[in-house]
């Protein structure tokens, strides 16, 4: 099959499709595809040949954007077996077949039926085949062939990423680059020219100019001054078909900003100025400013500003605000008119970010003279000090005089000043002022250990404008006086050991004792401590002074008894070396505590004993009010089960009986029996009828007492019926017997106790003191022994 193209358009592609066609015509002819044959010859097997297929022509061209009333032609196709007597049918297949393209079934002729765009798809693959139109059998194999789409200039350049900012700095050199765009053809590149894009420069000129191949922008003038102008707007054009007339072309807009650069020195606008400054401006505050220009921006126009030199560098300071980039004129020493009326300062500007490519433009700073005036005001009385320290002592009287201020006025009017307090505290009205003098006096009685400072504070004005007021902080200190006894520095617990320690001997010391003084140490610091006079000589206890604000307290005997006394009070008499001396009486408690070998308090009285444990009054009240909540629990039990009522009538099979518990001693070496029988007979035990312990009687008996004289005539065994009678009679007793008991022990036996407790009542120069070294089994025997020998000694 034979694929013949004719869609040549111009004279080049006419005489190529001519050439090819010649060619094909010369070289390969018309392909004939016939069908397989097979010669039979007799006595030969049946050969079978491949057919032999002729060249193809397998590709065709299609102008895009095709605007005309028929369909384009692209080509023919033909097969070696097709007569002209249409036997032979053709068919299109693949990508457009039928849409796009259609082909005469008959002559093999291909249109195309739509406007094609290459920027869209460049090429189609298809397949053709040539089938019997009868059989619809293949006359030959399928071919396949390319259908591409020529380009034509249908499409302007573009800049896919304008409009540009951009920026350079001023004063560049020329030929410096700023940007480079790059513009893009939708057009087939390898095709003609119609990609082929050249840059030019529609609006920028003569500032700007762009490279026609390479868009690169750059700077067309020397030193271009951001100052005289900063902004620029270049237009950039592309144009394809290499510029040549009919060309398309796109443009766009590159805004261009020049940077700054320090390239201009600061300057004063004038060269002399002047400023009023008054007298009364306060020493730190801005009395005036002052600024130099700089055509530069941002840090190029930072500057700094400083005083050089002038008569006022010592009284003025000068510091940049960073902001505004003005000097900023502070006072640094008060003005005063009357002495100095003028200064003169000479001020600097200077850049602080210097380029040294422009250094030739300078020098980057300038100096201008400043004169500052100074003006008179009324200004308010001053005082001699800016402060002042006065004493007085305590317990002074109303009116004495504290001190004297002084304040006068500065002017050289010197007007007279008016003195006065300024009641804004409490401690303004201890005192008072002379209005004339400013002498202060008291207004109070002071004590120094209530308040030893006050701060007050006094104002001065002139009498001819009291507008004027000046305030001066005054501070007394108050004195002190001997007004104050020395007292105990604190509440002392002394306790001594009722034991000796072995080797013990008199005047050893149980307690050292320190006291205090409300007065400061010129009035108190040394303390003595003494016994109080009058009193006789004290046998159990002295005092001796250390004479280093202590004192001791000595024992004067060997050994205590808490049995005899377990307190003792001492009275001390304390005095301090103020003038005049006070002196004050205060009385020791000590206790007497038993105590182990080595000294440690083993027990004591309750008090002393709960107080050297660690034990505080809020732990004793918590203590204390547990044991009362528990025996209120136990009495409210108690009272309970006792309210309780036993039932009269008991089921027969309740059978038990009543024991009641008690803890009676019994009767001794006599008591023999089970029960004494003398124990009814007992006097103290008839006197009384008791009540049973188990049941609480509701009724009373009718007789409970009985002269003891005729308890003696009455036999026992009535005594038992007269019980037995009253319990009889008494409603609460349960219907079955019970023991009661009757808290009799009976009579002392004949024998006497064997019991050591009252030998103690018996003289004997007999010395016990070997016991305390048998160990601890006889602690107890020796500590006995030791206060029977104590109380003989005593």
């Amino acid at each position: 099959m034979r694929i013949t193209s004719t869609s040549c358009i111009c004279p080049v592609l006419v005489c190529l499709c001519f050439v090819q066609r010649c060619y094909g015509a010369a070289h390969h002819g018309s392909i004939k595809v016939t069908r397989n044959q097979t010669k039979h010859i007799e006595g030969e097997t049946e050969v079978h040949h491949r057919p032999k297929r002729g060249w193809v022509w397998n590709q065709f061209f299609v102008l895009e954007e095709h605007m005309g009333p028929d369909p384009q032609y692209v080509g023919k196709l033909h097969s070696n077996s097709d007569k002209g007597d249409g036997s032979v049918k053709y068919i299109l297949t693949g990508e457009g077949a039928g849409t796009i393209f259609i082909i005469d079934d008959t002559t093999g002729d291909i249109h195309s039926t739509k406007s094609l765009d290459r920027e869209q798809k460049t090429h189609y693959v298809l397949h053709a085949q040539a089938i019997d139109r009868r059989t619809n059998k293949p006359l030959e194999p399928e071919s396949e062939f390319i259908i591409k789409v020529q380009d034509i200039n249908d499409n302007a350049p573009k800049f896919t990423d304008g409009p540009y900012i951009v920026t350079v700095p001023e004063m560049s050199e020329m030929g410096t680059s700023v940007l480079q765009v790059t513009a893009t053809d939708a057009d087939d590149p390898t095709y003609g020219n119609s990609a082929r894009v050249v840059y030019s420069i529609l609006q920028g000129q003569p500032y700007f100019s762009v490279d026609p191949k390479t868009g690169v922008i750059r700077t067309a003038l020397h030193n271009m001054d951001r100052e005289a102008r900063e902004h620029y707007s270049v237009v950039i054009q592309a144009k394809d078909m290499a510029g040549q007339v009919g060309g398309l072309s796109g443009s766009t807009t590159v805004n261009i900003t020049l940077t700054d650069v320090n390239d201009n020195p600061p300057r004063f606008p004038q060269k002399h100025y002047q400023l009023y400054v008054p007298e009364s401006a306060q020493v730190g505050s801005a009395v005036g400013k002052i600024k130099a220009n700089d055509a530069d921006t941002g840090s190029n126009a930072d500057m700094k500003y400083t005083i050089i030199n002038g008569d006022g560098s010592g009284v003025f300071s000068i510091s940049t605000d960073k902001d505004t980039r003005e000097g900023i004129l502070s006072l640094k020493k008060p003005l005063n008119y009357e002495k100095k009326k003028s200064y003169t300062l000479n001020i600097e500007g200077a850049n602080t970010h210097l380029d040294f490519r422009f250094s030739h433009l300078g020098p980057f700073k300038d100096v201008t003279m400043l004169k500052i005036i100074v003006g008179d005001v009324d200004e308010p009385p001053l005082f001699s000090m800016p402060s002042y320290v006065m004493e007085v002592y305590e317990n002074a009287e109303i009116g004495t005089a504290v001190g004297t201020v002084t304040a006068q006025d500065p002017d050289a009017a010197n007007s007279l000043v008016r003195y006065f307090i300024d009641r804004n505290t409490e401690e303004d009205s201890y005192f008072t002022i002379d209005a004339s003098t400013g002498t202060i006096k008291t207004a109070k009685i002071f004590d120094r250990e209530e308040t030893p400072w006050y701060n007050i504070t006094v104002a001065a004005s002139e009498i001819d404008n009291p507008a004027l007021v000046s305030h001066v902080p005054v501070g007394v200190r108050i004195l002190d006086v001997n007004d104050n006894p020395p007292e105990l520095s604190r509440e002392y617990d002394v306790i001594v050991c009722e034991d000796s320690k072995p080797g013990q001997v008199t005047l050893t010391v149980i307690q050292t004792i320190t006291a205090t003084d409300k007065d400061n140490s010129a009035n108190g610091a040394r303390f003595h401590f003494s016994l109080e006079e009058g009193l006789s000589l004290n046998p159990n206890f002295t005092l001796r002074d250390n004479e280093d604000n202590t004192a001791s307290i000595l024992t004067r005997r060997r050994r205590y008894s808490r049995t005899t006394q377990d307190i003792y009070y001492l009275p001390v008499l304390i005095s301090d070396g103020g003038v005049p001396p006070l002196s004050s009486s205060s009385t020791l408690t000590i206790r007497v505590c038993a105590c182990e070998r080595d000294g440690r308090v083993r027990t004591c009285h309750a008090e002393a004993f709960l107080s050297s444990a660690g034990l505080s009054t809020g732990a004793l009240i918590a203590i204390l009010l547990c044991v009362v909540i528990l025996l209120a629990i136990v009495v409210l039990f108690i009272t309970l089960r006792r309210s309780k009522k036993e039932p009269l009538i008991i089921s027969e099979e309740d059978v038990r009986e009543n024991v009641v518990t008690y803890d009676d001693e019994g009767g001794g070496e006599e008591d023999t029996e089970a029960f004494d029988i003398t124990a009814l007979r007992n006097p103290s035990a008839a006197e009384e009828l008791k009540y049973r312990r188990d049941v609480r009687p509701e009724v009373k008996p009718a007789s409970r007492h009985h002269p003891s004289s005729s308890l003696d005539s009455i036999d026992v065994q009535e005594f038992i019926k007269q019980r037995l009678a009253e319990a009889d009679l008494d409603p609460s007793v349960p219907p079955y017997d019970s023991l009661q008991t009757y808290a009799y022990e009976g009579h002392r036996s004949e024998a006497g106790s064997i019991s050591s407790l009252d030998s103690a009542t018996t003289h004997s120069d007999q010395d016990y003191n070997y016991l305390g070294d048998w160990g601890p089994e006889f602690k107890k025997l020796a500590e006995l022994y030791g206060e029977i020998e104590s109380e003989r000694t005593t």
